[in-house]
Formats: structure tokens, C-alpha cells, sequence
């Protein structure tokens, strides 16, 4: 595997990959990559030639300094995972490498998917998420982009991304991945105790019955039985429970059989703060 930390050293070996009309895949982390990020370079390889996975922690989708502190970065440990996996490049580039000091302000039109939700949880985060993915394509210029499902609404603002600024992009979704119980991977998992991914499950089991009931119930009635599944559980306290259309992520009142729909979940477990979703059609 290739590992570079410069932009001109990555485009130096991007440029032979494209002379010689190779397919290019990125996948764009933040590191303290799990199973989730490890089956998304799968995806990527099965589609084209030349892998890239970038690992970044990006200063400006952050909306609280100490998060951006505290977040993990075991890069030896990430490196070996790649490795391990087959993935052509690694790109670890500093942040004085992916930002200048007089970087210019950056603002995407990102429309409702910036006040619902996510956005609305966290005020600038798109902003920053958008700011460094168009770095990143205009770096790489990769043929398609890979991201999971498990951030749904992070792929939707991707999309729009990609449209806005009329990319030759595909972007790629890849399947939430489950352990073998339901429960989402995510790198905040490893802060859940035994007794606490056990109760996470609940958010499996709330989402698959949404999906299950999705067009024989009142979409009222069916989030309630939903609520229900995720109280019966004791000590999961919900942030939002939302059944959507996909695009805008404005929530429905009655199904639009001409749209595809998602339910949407976040739920705070042991102190740890847990996204899941389902597409329900």
C-alpha cells in the first residue's frame, strides 16, 4: 500500500493511474476505522481499479474544540487495517496541508438538509463536512465515491454536494453494517459496557419494526409503537425519531408512493450519543 501526506505526491500517483484510463474509488474517513470503514474499501474495490482512503480529522466540522481534541486518531493501527485489507493509498495529509491560512470562506446552499436534524443539532457542520469532501474530489477527481449508509443524511448533503457543483462523481451508498445481534457499527460503540450495546439493540429493533409496518399503519401510530419498543428497554433517552423522504429529509405525515422514504434515529445510550437509520421502501 501507498501512503502519502503531501497533495502533490498523491497526484503524482493518481496522474499514472489515470494515464493508463484506470477506474478511481475514494474513501473519504476520519480514521479509527472498524468493520464499517473496512467494508467500504471492499465496495470500492469490487467497482474500481485504484483505492484511495483518506484519513482526516477535519478541523471545521467541528462544532466543539474538545470534541476535535479527544477524537481518536490511531493511525498505526488504521494503516494496518489498510494494509491488511488491500487498499492502494492511504492520503494522511496535515491540516496546514488541506487548509491555507488565508482559506477562503466556504458556504454551501445546502437548503433543508442543513436545518433538520443533524444540522439542526449541530449548526456549521455540513459546511465543514462539504468544505473538505470538494477538497478532497478536486484532489483525487475519483470516478466514484464511497460512503455508508449508516450516516444517511451526511450522504444526502454529499449528493447535493456533487450536484450543486455538477461533479462527474458517482456516489456510491454501501450498507449499513450490523454485528450479527442488529446494533450499527460505529467507532463510539467502544464506549458502550456489554449491558449498554445490549440495550442499543432496541434501535435495531425500533427501525426494523417502522420498516416492517411501513404501509400497513398510521405513520403517527407506527412512530409511537416505535417509541414504545425503545422505553420498553429502559434508559435510552431519544434525541429524534423521524420517518422521512429521502432527498430533503423533511418528515411525512402520509406516504407519497412516487418518493422512496427513511426513518431516521438517534438515541443516547450510557452517555453515548447513537445514529442508526432504515430506508423503508
Amino acid at each position: 500500500m501507498n501512503i502519502f501526506r503531501t497533495k502533490n505526491t498523491l497526484q503524482t500517483f493518481l496522474d499514472e493511474a489515470r494515464n493508463t484510463q484506470q477506474r478511481i474509488a475514494l474513501v473519504p474517513t476520519m480514521g479509527a476505522l472498524h468493520e464499517g470503514h473496512l467494508s467500504l474499501i471492499n465496495e470500492a474495490k469490487q467497482i474500481a481499479d485504484v483505492v484511495v482512503c483518506s484519513i482526516f480529522v477535519n478541523p471545521t466540522q467541528f462544532n466543539d474544540p474538545t470534541d476535535l481534541e479527544r477524537y481518536p486518531r490511531p493511525e498505526q493501527n488504521d494503516l494496518q487495517l489498510l494494509q491488511k485489507i488491500g487498499c492502494d493509498a492511504a492520503f494522511l495529509p496535515s491540516i496546514e496541508e488541506m487548509y491555507t491560512p488565508m482559506e477562503k470562506r466556504w458556504h454551501l446552499d445546502l437548503g433543508n438538509l442543513e436545518k433538520v436534524w443533524e444540522g439542526e443539532k449541530r449548526p456549521g457542520h455540513f459546511q465543514g463536512v462539504t468544505q473538505i469532501v470538494y477538497k478532497l474530489f478536486r484532489l483525487v477527481e475519483p470516478d466514484v465515491a464511497c460512503f455508508g449508509q449508516k450516516d444517511f443524511q451526511q450522504v444526502m448533503v454529499i449528493q447535493r454536494l456533487i450536484d450543486l457543483k455538477k461533479l462527474p462523481i458517482t456516489l456510491h451508498i454501501c450498507p449499513t453494517v450490523r454485528n450479527e445481534k442488529g446494533l450499527a457499527l460505529s467507532s463510539r460503540n467502544t464506549r458502550l459496557s456489554e449491558a449498554g450495546k445490549q440495550k442499543a439493540l432496541a434501535l435495531y429493533r425500533a427501525l426494523s419494526h417502522i420498516k416492517r409496518h411501513f404501509n400497513d399503519h398510521e405513520l403517527d401510530n407506527l412512530r409511537q409503537e416505535a417509541l414504545s419498543i425503545l422505553e420498553q428497554e429502559g434508559e435510552i433517552e431519544v434525541e429524534y425519531l423521524a420517518i422521512c423522504e429521502t432527498r430533503s429529509l423533511q418528515e411525512i405525515d402520509q406516504i407519497d408512493p412516487t418518493k422512496k422514504h427513511v426513518a431516521l434515529l438517534v438515541a443516547w445510550v450510557e452517555g453515548v450519543r447513537l445514529i442508526d437509520n432504515m430506508l423503508l421502501d
